[in-house]
């Protein structure tokens, strides 16, 4: 493991004030990102990249988040290189869910569902997740896929008459406005998409609102732990890739601290190298490629851990 990568023990609310000052004082290494200069239309970005990854999976082709020239970017290095989903999983799944997916993790098996319970997928693209905590939370749980692209919830709609899986809804809408009550949900998780978001602070602080008290954060998502070159933070194309847009592991602990949460845990499940990396960067262009060895072991994909308080 990188030093740079190594864990700080989880934190509590208190020991984080710098989210909550970023729109009052100068940038600090931890608001840096937040103050880069991005492409307006960065949201409809990503989600026509996504939507035609959603068409080109239900014409039968294969799923790529980091361009159509390159076979593999972080979610198919994750997955095919370290096996995220255990075969054993994937029996009953339509094929198109398993093509569909982008992750860098699986949220369902280590966020320690249990029957009964509610929980939310953000961003739930072709399903696969989803499909995998309804089995854990059986006929009398309820399981959530929230995804904002129309393609993707066609997949997955689809998916779900193949799967003839009942205690499951998809719901159009973006993470940043979660269409459901406050109080109403036990667990969130997500697999590779928090970091897509040009507002990671208001998407967390809707994953609160919607968590019953005492209810969990449990996502898998990408973090960086250490800085990148600005000429990838600023790429559009490797902000749909899962790269430009992740935070820093402090960064994402305080943010988390300034939305409510508490026993915060950030634990690497994959540290990249340059090499994992070069058929991503080559994809978003030659300056992005250049910069390749700079990256060598600051991004992560990591499981993210916090709890809503039992008492508010």
């Amino acid at each position: 493991m990188s030093a740079a990568c190594n864990v700080e023990p989880g934190v509590k609310r208190d020991d984080f004030k710098m989210a909550e000052m970023f729109d009052h004082v100068l940038p600090t290494r931890y608001a840096v990102m937040e103050r880069r200069t991005l492409p307006m239309n960065l949201k409809d970005t990503v989600k026509q990249k996504y939507g035609k990854i959603a068409s080109r999976v239900a014409e039968g082709g294969a799923a790529c988040c980091c361009g159509s020239n390159v076979p593999e970017g972080i979610a198919q290095a994750n997955r095919m290189s370290h096996g995220i989903y255990h075969k054993d999983d994937m029996a009953g799944i339509p094929t198109a869910a398993i093509t569909a997916s982008l992750g860098c993790g699986n949220p369902a098996a280590l966020a320690g569902l249990h029957p009964g319970q509610t929980v939310l997928d953000l961003g739930s693209g072709g399903g696969i997740d989803v499909f995998l905590s309804a089995r854990r939370v059986g006929p009398s749980g309820k399981v959530y896929g929230l995804d904002m692209t129309e393609e993707m919830l066609a997949l997955a709609r689809e998916n779900q008459k193949l799967a003839g899986v009942e205690n499951v809804e998809f719901l159009k809408g973006e993470i940043e406005n979660i269409p459901l009550p406050d109080n109403s949900v036990d667990v969130v998780i997500s697999n590779c998409v928090i970091n897509l978001s040009v507002d990671k602070r208001r998407v967390l602080r809707e994953v609160f609102r919607t968590l019953k008290p005492g209810g969990r954060f449990a996502v898998s998502d990408v973090v960086l732990c250490g800085e990148i070159p600005e000429t990838l933070q600023n790429n559009p194309q490797l902000w749909a890739g899962c790269v430009a847009g992740a935070m820093r592991e402090p960064r994402y602990k305080s943010e988390l601290a300034a939305a409510g949460f508490v026993d915060i845990r950030i634990e690497p499940t994959r540290i990249f190298s340059a090499g994992d990396l070069r058929a991503c960067l080559a994809a978003a262009g030659s300056e992005a490629l250049s910069v390749a060895d700079q990256v060598d072991g600051k991004i992560m994909s990591a499981f993210v851990r916090a709890t809503k308080p039992a008492k508010m």
